[in-house]
């Protein structure tokens, strides 16, 4: 059975679009509630010691015990049983060291780790994480382009890179977009963990679109030009197994440590598992599309 994909490449491009101005709604409304290694603050990781039979301190009780402080909005993320991680407005050490006291009234608390992150650092990170990302893409971009420089007809080698590129921004906007509404929502925060996980994304994402596309440069190289858009719709054909069965298998992994590898992996996991969706369907129904689309509208122009 061939499955004729690029027949309804504008329902793709359509879907994808509400998708991506969703997004940049939400990011335009709500922004990004960014953790304290990009906004500065401080964070204390601790380990409650309640009395036997007895329960930690709950978040409404520690919050309440620390507003005196004037610490602006406390997050609170649960570790294990009685472990917590405490993100705040950053403070220095005679306030901190009244926290550590104050908790202790609440129950014996046992301090892991404490740490200050400045706001000119916190900017610092913020500028080299986006940099990053930004070379990331164009170096994606530039390969693809140079390893299909021998397929250059019907449909210019660039242009499998710039198809590429678009299906990335695609597959990192539609997670970043679902983060922009958890922080509104829930303050879940943008983190190291999290933009971690999005250069992930962008890995396994472009793996999956070459895989296709490298059938797809196959199939020309050895059945010439033809039908360009029956050539793209038989690689699909060929790969999709391939990059089912590589997306599934991945998830299941992913979506156990969401519910089972603690909070701290949590959002880490929801991030790829949100990413890696996204790139799958993207590198079927818009990277390849796309191609098929361009050779299309060129096809008109000549006309």
């Amino acid at each position: 059975m061939n499955i004729q994909f690029t027949k309804y490449s504008n329902i793709y491009y359509i879907i994808s679009g509400i998708l991506v101005l969703a997004t940049i709604v939400s990011l335009f409304i709500f922004g990004l509630k960014f953790g304290i290694e990009f906004a500065g603050g401080s964070s204390m990781q601790i380990e409650f010691n309640p009395p036997a039979g007895g329960e930690r301190p709950s978040n409404e009780v520690i919050e309440q015990a620390l507003s005196q402080f004037g610490l602006g909005q406390v997050s609170i993320q649960p570790i294990g049983v009685n472990g917590a991680i405490l993100q705040f407005i950053g403070v220095d050490e005679a306030t901190h060291q009244q926290i550590l006291a104050k908790l202790n009234e609440l129950a014996k608390t046992s301090e892991k780790s404490f740490q200050y992150i400045g706001p000119s650092v916190g900017q610092e990170l913020r500028n080299k994480t986006e940099l990053a990302i930004v070379l990331a893409l164009l170096a994606i971009t530039l390969y693809i382009a140079f390893a299909f420089r021998k397929v250059s007809r019907p449909v210019n080698s660039w242009k499998y890179g710039v198809a590429s590129l678009i299906a990335l921004f695609h597959d990192i906007l539609i997670p970043v977009g679902v983060f922009s509404i958890l922080g509104r929502l829930y303050n879940v925060e943008i983190t190291i963990p999290i933009i971690a996980a999005l250069l992930t994304v962008l890995g396994f994402s472009v793996h999956d679109t070459i895989v296709i596309f490298d059938r797809i440069r196959e199939n020309i190289l050895r059945q010439g030009m033809g039908q360009f858009e029956e050539t793209v719709n038989w690689s699909l054909n060929q790969t999709l197994g391939r990059s089912l069965s590589t997306v599934f298998s991945t998830l299941i992994v992913l979506i156990a440590i969401f519910f089972f590898g603690g909070e701290t992996l949590k959002y880490f996991s929801l991030a790829l598992i949100i990413g890696i969706t996204s790139g799958a369907y993207s590198s079927i129904f818009i990277a390849s599309p796309l191609l098929v689309s361009w050779y299309k509208w060129g096809a008109m122009r000549q006309t």
